[in-house]
C-alpha cells in the first residue's frame, strides 16, 4: 500500500511538472507575439508619424500575425484615400487661384473703363461727346454690377440656408418682362427673339424671383457668348433656349454648369462665369433640371420645371 501511493505522487509529480512545462512554453510563445505585436505597432507609429511629415510610403508589417496584417490594409486604404483627397484638394486649390485671377481680371476690365470715360467726360467741352461717354461709363458700371450681383448670389446658393419659397408662377408673363428688360440689348445687336410657347396659361411649381434671375441668366448668356439669334420653346415642363455660337464660342456642354467656367476663346466682357451655375442650382433648389445640348452651331439649353 505505501508503494502503491509513492508510485501516485510520482504520477501526480510528473504530471505537474508537464503541465508547468506546456505553460512556460504557452507563456514563452505568447510574450514572444506580445513583443512582436509591441514592435510592430511600434513599427507603425513611425511609418505614419514619416507620412504626416509628407511621405507617401507604403505602410508595411515584419510580423505575420494576422491582425497587424489586416490593420496594414486598412492603414494602406486610408493613406491612398487621403492621397486622393490631398491631391483633388490641390487641384481644387490651384483652379481656385486661377478662377479668383481671372474674376479680379473681369472685374477690373469694367471698372477700369468706367474710370476712363468718366475722365473724358471731365476733359470734353462738347457736351454731346460727354453726355456719350457718361452713358459708356455708366453701362460698364452696370456690367461691373451685374457681376457682383451675381457673385453676392453664388455666396447665398453655397450656403447651407439657402431656401425657395415655392408657388404656382404662370411661366409666359415672367419671362415677357425679363425679355423687356434686354429690348436695348437686343436693337443693338438686331436680334428679335422668338418666343413659342404651345399653351401660353402654362405654369410650374417655382419660386418667381429665383425663376426671373433663371431667365436673366440665360438671355444674359445668349447676348454675350451667342450670335445672331434667340428662339424660346415651351412644351410642356420644359423650355428650351437655343441660340447660334460661333466656331470660337463653342462651350463644353459637360463642364458649361460649372462655377467660373467660361470658354477660353469667348471670354467676354460682363460675364463672371457664374451665370449658368446660378441656372444650374436654382432650378436644382426648386425640384427641377437642366442640361445644355450642342448641334452643329446651336447651343439649347433645356429647363425641365416641376408642374
Amino acid at each position: 500500500m505505501y508503494k502503491g501511493f509513492i508510485q501516485e505522487g510520482g504520477v501526480q509529480k510528473t504530471g505537474m511538472v508537464i503541465v508547468l512545462a506546456v505553460s512556460g512554453i504557452v507563456c514563452f510563445i505568447l510574450g514572444v507575439q506580445y513583443i512582436r505585436s509591441i514592435l510592430a505597432v511600434c513599427s507603425l507609429c513611425r511609418q505614419l508619424e514619416e507620412i504626416s511629415r509628407g511621405s507617401r510610403m507604403e505602410i508595411g508589417a515584419d510580423c505575420r500575425q494576422r491582425d497587424v496584417l489586416a490593420l496594414c490594409r486598412r492603414l494602406n486604404d486610408l493613406r491612398e484615400l487621403w492621397i486622393q483627397n490631398q491631391r483633388q484638394y490641390e487641384r481644387e486649390e490651384k483652379q481656385l487661384k486661377r478662377n479668383i485671377t481671372s474674376l479680379a481680371h473681369d472685374i477690373r476690365t469694367p471698372l477700369t473703363g468706367a474710370a476712363g470715360y468718366v475722365q473724358l467726360a471731365r476733359e470734353c467741352n462738347d457736351p454731346a461727346r460727354k453726355e456719350r461717354y457718361l452713358q459708356t461709363a455708366g453701362e460698364r458700371l452696370k456690367e461691373l454690377g451685374d457681376m457682383l450681383e451675381e457673385l453676392f448670389l453664388y455666396t447665398k446658393l453655397t450656403s447651407a440656408g439657402f431656401e425657395c419659397s415655392l408657388s404656382d408662377v404662370q411661366v409666359l408673363p415672367l419671362l415677357s418682362s425679363c425679355l423687356v428688360a434686354f429690348y436695348n440689348e437686343f436693337g443693338k445687336r438686331g436680334i428679335v427673339p422668338e418666343v413659342e410657347f404651345e399653351s401660353e396659361g402654362v405654369r410650374v411649381r417655382a419660386d418667381e424671383e429665383c425663376l426671373r434671375r433663371i431667365f436673366h441668366n440665360l438671355i444674359q448668356n445668349a447676348l454675350l457668348h451667342g450670335k445672331d439669334g434667340l428662339v424660346i420653346r415651351q412644351k410642356g415642363m420644359c423650355l428650351v433656349f437655343e441660340n447660334p455660337v460661333s466656331e470660337t464660342s463653342r462651350p463644353d456642354t459637360e463642364q458649361i454648369f460649372e462655377q467660373f467656367y467660361k470658354a477660353d476663346t469667348a471670354r467676354r466682357k460682363g460675364s463672371s462665369g457664374l451665370g449658368l451655375f446660378i441656372v444650374k442650382e436654382l432650378v436644382k433648389k426648386m425640384g427641377g433640371s437642366v442640361k445644355a445640348e450642342l448641334d452643329g452651331e446651336k447651343l439649347r439649353i433645356v429647363l425641365e420645371l416641376a408642374g
